[in-house]
């Protein structure tokens, strides 16, 4: 279980890392990344999807 929880957190750094090169894009060269956006907010929304089914696997597990 330790590794899920490692992985849940590297979906926000990954995040973090599409958001920075989308603004770096964007001051640099004045051109919005739009793949890079969709990668973070998908990033996000993986970590969020993935920590509540954890969340609901530990709560099953408990209670056998």
């Amino acid at each position: 279980m330790k590794y899920s929880k490692i992985f849940q957190y590297a979906y926000l750094v990954f995040a973090a890392l599409f958001l920075y090169d989308a603004i770096a894009k964007y001051l640099n060269a004045s051109e919005i990344a739009y793949p890079s956006i969709l990668l973070a907010a998908l990033a996000i929304f993986m970590f969020f999807f993935r920590r509540k089914f954890s969340k609901k696997f530990e709560n099953k597990e408990n209670s056998n």
